[in-house]
This record gives C-alpha cells, sequence and structure tokens, in this order.
C-alpha cells in the first residue's frame, strides 16, 4: 500500500502540491522522499505499479515521479492508467538510461519530463518544481473557467453596522477550516462574501470552486460536485474531475445549499465529516483537503423542523452564520455603491456618465430594491449605457421611480394603482430570476409578453 506523507494536510500547507514517488529501490524511495519533503511538498511513496494506482485512486495527485522499470510492469505501460485516474497529473519518467528512443517513448505516452539516475536532490527539486509551476497554472486557469467569469475583487466597504459586524466576523473566521453557512436574500453579496473569506485564508493560492445546487438535476449535480468516470451515465464519454477536485486545497462554494437534493444530502454529509468521496461510477474511495462555504436564502432551521434537510448536515454547515441584511435595510450604503459603479461601468462601456442627478438619486434612494445589490448594479449598468451625458436622471433608470417605497416594497392593499403594483411585481421577480425566461415562468406569462411590458416600462 502506498505510503503517506509525514506531513498533515491541513489549512496551513493548503499551497502545497502532492508528488507520488514510483520506484521499486526502497532506499531511493526515502532518498527521494526525504529531499521532497523538506522542500515543502506533500509526498506519497509507491513500490509498484497496484501500489501507485491505489494511490491516485485515492488521493489527489500533482506530480508524479515514475520509474521506467517496476519489475512487475513497465513504468510508460503504467503511465496513460495514471493520467487517466488523476486529471492534470503530469508525469517526470525516471530511468537509468539515458537512451533519446527511450526519452521520445515516454514523452509519447504523456510524460512531462525526462530524469536520468542516478540524479542529484538538485536535479529533482529542478525538475519537480518545473512541473509543480505548471500545474499550478493549470489549477488557477481550471478555478477561473469554473466560475465561467472573470472574478472581481469584492468592495466590501460599508456603512452598515450590521453588515460591518457580518463582514468582522467573516475575517476572523476567515484563517479557520471551520464551515461558513452564508444568510440573505438573493443578490446580497453572499457570493461575494465567500470569495473574501476565501481570499482571506490560507488557501487563497488554491481555487475557489462554485457550486449551484439548484440549477441541476440530482445525478448532473453529483457529477459537478464529485465528478464521473466514463460510461458512468449517458453522455459521460470521459473521466471529469468534479468541484470538489477542482478545489483541491483551496475553497467550495455551495450556493443554495437548500436546494440540495434529499438524496444528495447523506454523501455530502460525509464528505464533511470524513473527506472522502466516490466519483459517480467508480467504485474507488478517494479524498480532498477542500475548505466548504454554503450560502442559502433560505431557512434552514424551518426546512430541518419540516423533514426537508438532514438536522446533522445542517449543523456541520452552520458552524458559524454570517446574515447579511438586504440593500433596503443598509440604505447608507446606496449612493456610494451606485457612483462607484457609475465610474467602472463608463470606464468598461466608454461612456460619458459620470454623476447622478439630485432626482436620480432621490429615486434610488427610495426605490424598494427586491433584487438588493444585482438589481443595483443592472439599474446602474443600464443607466449608464443610455445615458448621452455626464449626468445619470430618472429616465435612464429602469424603473424610473415607479416602485418607490420608503420603508419596503409594494404590498397588495397599498394605495397604488393596479398597473404600478403588476409593474413593481413583475420588476421584482425579473430582478431576482436567472434569466427573462425563468421570470415569465415563474410569472405564468409568455416571454415575449413579458419583453413587451418590460419594454413598455422603459419608455414609461
Amino acid at each position: 500500500m502506498p505510503d503517506s506523507t509525514r506531513s498533515d494536510p491541513t489549512s496551513t500547507q493548503a499551497e502545497a502540491l502532492t508528488v507520488l514517488l514510483v520506484d521499486d529501490d526502497a532506499a531511493l524511495l526515502r532518498l527521494f522522499r526525504r529531499c521532497l519533503d523538506d522542500a515543502g511538498y506533500r509526498v506519497l511513496t509507491a513500490s509498484s505499479a497496484a501500489d501507485a494506482e491505489f494511490a491516485v485512486r485515492r488521493t489527489p495527485v500533482d506530480i508524479c515521479v515514475l520509474d521506467l522499470d517496476l519489475g512487475d510492469r513497465s513504468g510508460i505501460e503504467l503511465l496513460p492508467a495514471l493520467r487517466e485516474t488523476a486529471h492534470g497529473l503530469r508525469v517526470i519518467m525516471a530511468t537509468a538510461t539515458d537512451e533519446v528512443a527511450v526519452a521520445l517513448d515516454a514523452m509519447r505516452a504523456g510524460a512531462s519530463d525526462y530524469l536520468v539516475k542516478p540524479c542529484t536532490p538538485e536535479q529533482l527539486l529542478h525538475a519537480v518544481a518545473q512541473q509543480a509551476e505548471a500545474r499550478r497554472l493549470e489549477r488557477r486557469v481550471q478555478a477561473l473557467e469554473s466560475e465561467g467569469e472573470a472574478r472581481e475583487r469584492p468592495d466590501l466597504s460599508t456603512a452598515s453596522p450590521a453588515l460591518r459586524n457580518a463582514i468582522d466576523l467573516a475575517r476572523r473566521v476567515a484563517g479557520t477550516d471551520a464551515g461558513v453557512l452564508i444568510l440573505g436574500e438573493n443578490g446580497t453579496g453572499k457570493t461575494m462574501l465567500a470569495r473574501a473569506i476565501h481570499d482571506w485564508s490560507p488557501r487563497r493560492r488554491a481555487a475557489f470552486a462554485t457550486v449551484s445546487c439548484p440549477s441541476l438535476s440530482a445525478e448532473l449535480l453529483a457529477s459537478e460536485l464529485f465528478g464521473h468516470v466514463r460510461g458512468a451515465f449517458t453522455g459521460a464519454t470521459d473521466n471529469r474531475p468534479g468541484r470538489v477536485q477542482i478545489a483541491e486545497g483551496g475553497t467550495l462554494f455551495l450556493d443554495e445549499i437548500g436546494d440540495l437534493p434529499m438524496s444528495l444530502q447523506p454523501r455530502l454529509l460525509r464528505f464533511l465529516q470524513d473527506r472522502e468521496y466516490e466519483r459517480v461510477g467508480d467504485p474507488h474511495t478517494r479524498t480532498a483537503n477542500v475548505r466548504v462555504i454554503a450560502a442559502t436564502n433560505q431557512d434552514l432551521s424551518r426546512m430541518v423542523a419540516e423533514g426537508r434537510f438532514r438536522e446533522d448536515l445542517y449543523y456541520r454547515l452552520n458552524v458559524v452564520s454570517l446574515s447579511l441584511p438586504p440593500l433596503r435595510e443598509r440604505r447608507e450604503d446606496i449612493m456610494a455603491i451606485a457612483q462607484t459603479l457609475i465610474v467602472e461601468l463608463a470606464r468598461r462601456y466608454d461612456r460619458p456618465a459620470r454623476l447622478l442627478s439630485p432626482a436620480a438619486s432621490a429615486v434610488l434612494a427610495t426605490h424598494a430594491w427586491p433584487g438588493n445589490l444585482r438589481e443595483l448594479r443592472n439599474a446602474i449598468e443600464r443607466a449608464v449605457i443610455v445615458c448621452d451625458s455626464d449626468t445619470v436622471r430618472p429616465e435612464h433608470l429602469p424603473f424610473n421611480g415607479a416602485a418607490v417605497a420608503p420603508q419596503g416594497g409594494l404590498r397588495a392593499g397599498d394605495p397604488v394603482s393596479l398597473e404600478d403594483l403588476e409593474r413593481a411585481h413583475i420588476e421584482a421577480v425579473v430582478a431576482t430570476s436567472p434569466s427573462l425566461e425563468a421570470a415569465a415562468k415563474l410569472l405564468k406569462i409568455d416571454s415575449s409578453t413579458l419583453y413587451r411590458k418590460r419594454k413598455q416600462y422603459n419608455r414609461a
């Protein structure tokens, strides 16, 4: 069986990469391991092909130093099997011969480098360091692609005492691996705070990977979380890493955890407790060193009481909870956020807008903001695009003052027209929906009807 490193892969070592040494020479394994241990790598060793295959199935491995002649099996034959199991694995083939033909065979099989034995510790460290740098770059690119968009630095400045308290607590918990549950309405900045916690943590140089729990079926969500092997289900044509593997050494953010299917909750609980999981269609157990942050706009304690969410999973996730206030409860921040967005978006779109008129400021200050920060950004973006001068006026805003509500959103029975009530409801649903099609489905109207109504509102 593979021999695990003496080091414990805790958050203090989150940036370290894992190196697997495969050689049937026990003395050489000890020498290589000691050398890489001292350099700060997490090291596994295997003395046979079977041990090597077990190691990459069990633990995420970044780099493998693989002996060409293992006695029972050629390293060149083993190499493709290791890379098939360990996504992104970079292999350094080590051999006692310097024949060019052997080196070419190793490269054709998928090796990234070639090391001739006997070699000095410096030569080993140099070869591993080169592959480590390439692997770190691959992981960063993979993390950015998994988020689906370019990452922006969060702006967490605020005059709101409630939000300041949440941010202060987030900073204190960031240096630990404690489970964090972020609570708040849609659009209040839960994802932004989760990213900030990652940036403040010792894991900041590793990946931040996001899983949106309401977006997929239970089967596809299991694949998104844990990965799958080829043939696991219809359409699974290749082995695919899950977000857990992508986030190795970093942070996994579970967005809208309240929508996690009941059938997946035991698997997530086991992962949180033991750091063990299996890819879909793969019987082999794997481990991961990942910090988990979850967020929801739902009342999980009520869902537990109603039997819709596991109590043990709730307590495992909710070691520290952070509540983000809605924008209507932090109106002291609206003008500062709006002005920052105008500058940012005007520069991006090369538009002349620079300031808010007093009338436009009054509209922003009294709007209900059912969509919170997301709605505010959308409103300012639209205003910047259509504004043809340096000052944003009320007519540039998408709602043009119709959804004004000093103490909150419009409600049935308020002294307003049916048209204004309908408009406020439609805009609130659109602001909190992922797309116009989703909003139309929720409103039970055609997408064309919704488009026509919004176009009419923008002309009002």
